[in-house]
């Protein structure tokens, strides 16, 4: 049973070593170029429906323990590698890496040319793919990857989101004395969160700088928001394809002017849709801690933290109403955006950099003073 395949729908098929649960899971596959940060990756509800390969060569190191994960549990298909440890060597480990995914049934296959993987997924695009086990027939498997779910159209947002609100007050907590971590703003503004796929980072971030933060389900109507009296709403992360979200979109457009807005990664699609924008599927997406992104207001590079494989299209957007304020300097896709007229911003990355660079956790202070500007108005 350490016999693993993976066998994509263009009929390639590649040999490793089996670890995690061994069952067979199929998913658009993609990859993340982060050199740390595996079981953030793992746990992140945007990788739902993707089997992910990691670039860099040796995964489980460090184990996993409970406080870094990003929900309750790994949201990702299957993990692609090239050397997975079946040791950690780390003080704040409780388990291993393949402990963690099996418990949760999640397939793994080591020992893959993951550099040849990645080449063909960036020449010509992300593929669905299968992970089988044992004697598992490879042209079977293609053909499970061929009649696999497309992600383009596909609304996962819905399956992974809370099925009932909830209370979040729970700041930043340093992962060792020695991290500098200034101290947890006084709570000052209620804010609701629509949870598209919510990160834990992105909730302890809000509750940081002074927020205390009412989590709601995807499907949350703008009068039952506005009823909570929030001083903000935060529009998160998520899974799948924005444009199947149109009640999200139009629930959003009536908040629009009533109150001040933030929007990460599938938030910042959803808020453009409700401005009237449109999106379009990346040829293999953004995944990594180490994306360039220009600050056109500051005319300053931020290196970003990323995971998204749709963006939305600036041609779509009237320049009247809104402004373009970031743009990724590798692909020059749209990267961040706010209102002219009302107090709504939002970027496609992940300020909450978990894992990542912290260049833009500023953005979370802009969204306290943002409330702060609205209150006082």
């Amino acid at each position: 049973m350490n016999h693993a395949l993976l066998a994509l729908e263009d009929g390639t098929v590649f040999e490793g070593r089996g670890f995690g649960a061994r069952q067979q899971r199929y998913g658009e596959v993609v990859f993340n170029t982060s050199l740390t940060g595996y079981q953030e990756v793992f746990t992140d509800p945007s990788y739902a429906g993707q089997i992910v390969c990691l670039t860099n060569p040796q995964i489980g190191n460090y184990g996993a323990n409970p406080n870094d994960c990003e929900a309750p549990r790994p949201f990702i298909e299957g993990l692609v590698v090239r050397e997975f440890s079946s040791i950690a060597s780390n003080w704040r480990s409780v388990e291993t890496a393949d402990q963690f995914l099996a418990r949760y049934g999640v397939p793994v296959i080591a020992e893959v040319d993951t550099r040849k993987l990645v080449r063909k997924l960036r020449t010509g695009g992300v593929l669905r793919g299968v992970i089988g086990f044992g004697e598992s027939d490879p042209s079977q498997l293609v053909e499970i990857a061929r009649s696999s779910p497309l992600m383009a159209g596909l609304d996962l947002a819905t399956k992974v989101t809370t099925s009932a609100r909830y209370h979040w007050s729970e700041p930043v907590t340093p992962c060792s004395p020695s991290e500098r971590l200034p101290k947890a703003a006084a709570k000052e503004f209620h804010v609701v969160a629509y949870d598209f796929g919510i990160k834990r980072n992105i909730l302890r971030r809000l509750a940081h700088v002074g927020c205390e933060v009412t989590v709601t389900p995807a499907t949350t109507t703008a009068e039952e928001v506005l009823a909570l009296k929030p001083d903000g709403v935060f529009l998160s992360n998520g899974p799948g394809d924005p444009e199947p979200l149109e009640f999200q979109a139009a629930q959003v457009r009536k908040l629009i002017g009533k109150v001040p807005i933030f929007g990460i990664c599938l938030g910042h699609q959803v808020l453009g849709l409700a401005l009237g924008g449109k999106t379009f599927k990346l040829k293999f997406g953004h995944r990594g801690s180490n994306h360039p992104v220009l600050n056109k207001l500051t005319n300053k590079v931020e290196i970003t933290s990323q995971n998204h494989g749709f963006a939305v299209d600036p041609d779509s957007l009237a320049d009247s109403q809104v402004e373009l304020t970031h743009i990724n300097l590798n692909d020059y896709t749209l990267e961040g955006m706010r209102h002219r007229q009302f107090p709504v911003f939002c970027v496609q990355y992940h300020p909450e950099a978990a894992p990542g660079p912290h260049d833009s956790q500023y953005l979370f202070e802009e969204f306290v003073q943002l409330m702060r500007d609205h209150k006082r108005s």
